[in-house]
């Protein structure tokens, strides 16, 4: 049998098609930005979540899609993707896609971090020091005096915090809730949370003129979230995580071909080291599984 018709080659795939999903996406907003007003792109990226996986899943769930035991976590869950979001459409407005990937990818290890403080999850002395290493990772490409050191690095820094809980908040609704009901709610969120504020800056010129990008931007966040839900159907997380690393190389590559930028030396070191230690970090949840195992 074909290694890509198994479920853990089908789960690769769709996880390597999500990170590209999320490279574009980032990619496209960059450039979205530049011709619409940002809150206007924000709120239909939401609202474009929210009636795609309506009208595909309502058919097959009906009435489950919509219900939840946990609508205040499923609020919250929203708030803060919508609150990621939002910085991410701030930052790369004035940041370099390959870097500002970079530089998010941490937020595993950050969730890491936070499930051993609040959830009193049990984290290795070796783990430790991987997460250490990718944070020197960050500091080689934000360093005083290179391409990205600014004060717009507080939006990627807010973000990796957001995107953290955001994470840890997930893995407590995991065992409670359909990801697609989850998902539906998180773009439902998003999309009420915005109009007020999408309604204060609309501009219907640049939606009629541009609408070809708002469609791509919802796209791209819709169906990058819905085939990572479908590779986690397929394999677990431990055999995943490794694969998320690849989106820092879509994304700079995007970012070289679309805007010409190339990061230097000391930046390049830093994407590898945070790569690494990302890669490092989802190595070790394989072995600790592993051993649980045994």
């Amino acid at each position: 049998m074909s290694f890509w018709k198994t479920h853990h080659g089908g789960g690769t795939l769709l996880m390597v098609s999500a990170t590209l999903c999320f490279a574009l996406l980032d990619t496209t907003t960059k450039h979205a930005t530049r011709l619409a007003p940002l809150l206007m792109l924000l709120w239909f990226r939401y609202a474009f979540q929210a009636v795609v996986t309506f009208a595909l899943r309502f058919p097959v769930q009906k009435k489950e899609l919509l219900r939840t035991p946990n609508p205040r976590f499923q609020t919250l869950r929203g708030v803060l993707l919508l609150c990621t979001s939002m910085c991410s459409f701030f930052a790369l407005q004035y940041l370099p896609v390959g870097e500002f990937t970079a530089m998010v990818m941490l937020s595993p290890m950050v969730a890491t971090a936070l499930s051993a403080l609040v959830l009193k999850t049990h984290v290795t002395h070796l783990r430790w020091v991987v997460m250490a290493v990718g944070l020197g990772g960050v500091l080689l490409v934000v360093r005083p005096g290179g391409q990205v050191f600014g004060w717009a690095l507080l939006f990627p820094l807010l973000l990796i915090i957001t995107y953290a809980w955001f994470q840890v908040l997930t893995s407590r609704l995991s065992a409670d809730e359909s990801p697609y009901t989850t998902h539906f709610y998180t773009g439902l969120v998003g999309a009420v949370v915005m109009t007020p504020l999408a309604v204060y800056s609309w501009n219907t010129t640049a939606l009629l003129t541009y609408w070809h990008w708002f469609v791509l931007i919802g796209f791209l966040g819709t169906f990058g979230h819905l085939m990572l839900i479908r590779a986690f159907n397929r394999a677990s997380a431990a055999v995943l995580s490794p694969y998320l690393y690849t989106q820092i190389a879509f994304a700079t590559l995007a970012g070289w071909l679309v805007f010409r930028h190339v990061p230097d030396a000391f930046a390049w070191a830093g994407l590898a080291v945070i790569a690494a230690s990302g890669v490092g970090n989802a190595l070790l949840t394989i072995r600790e599984a592993s051993g649980k195992r045994q």
